[in-house]
């Protein structure tokens, strides 16, 4: 057998592994993006046979756990994945937002923090460890994220609704009901309830 129909032998079955994955991966992404959260889990499951290492099946198996309730499970895959990837941004904000979930604070700051390092981080990292700061009690800091999250993007309704909420908590009604505005006028939903009960 000469060199290029080894090399044929070695390159099918290699190509239908790396499809099956794929389609058992965007097979995943359909279900959850369906609300299937199970099946989504199966899917990924299927992928992670093969590819153990596979950051996002790792990362939205974690996040198809959470949705289903199973926190534990779900933090297992997400460190999975932080273990292969430290420097995964989406991986980052998906623990802290977890351990935001669990009540672990500090170690929702710790990984938002990881996030906010990272080059070219989004807003929505500054925000997570804004909450995470909020929750923890330290509200000058947690103004500070946040801040910083409507400064790198202005049109962050959800990031204007804490903005507010923590106004509020601090006993300036005035400057939270502005952030409540600005927050349902870019339809963050949360605080058109916030505006009633703080703003008539």
């Amino acid at each position: 057998m000469n060199l290029k129909i080894k090399l044929i032998h070695f390159l099918i079955p290699l190509a239908v592994f790396f499809s099956c994955s794929e389609s058992d991966s965007s097979q995943g992404d359909k279900f959850y993006n369906n609300n299937q959260f199970e099946e989504a889990v199966d899917a990924y499951s299927k992928v992670l046979v093969n590819s153990p290492k596979n950051v996002n099946a790792l990362y939205n198996r974690g996040r198809s756990h959470e949705e289903l309730g199973n926190l534990d499970e779900a933090e297992s895959d997400m460190k999975a994945a932080f273990s292969v990837d430290p420097k995964n941004v989406q991986v980052l904000m998906g623990l802290s937002n977890l351990y935001q979930k669990k009540k672990s604070y500090e170690m929702a700051l710790q990984y938002a923090s990881y996030a906010t390092e990272v080059s070219g981080a989004p807003a929505m990292a500054f925000l997570l460890k804004g909450r995470a700061y909020h929750l923890l009690g330290n509200t000058e800091n947690a103004m500070t994220e946040y801040n910083t999250a409507i400064k790198m993007n202005d049109e962050f309704g959800q990031a204007y609704y804490y903005r507010g909420m923590l106004k509020q908590a601090t006993n300036r009604t005035r400057a939270a009901c502005a952030d409540f505005k600005l927050a349902v006028a870019l339809d963050h939903q949360p605080a058109n309830e916030a505006s009633e009960k703080y703003c008539q």
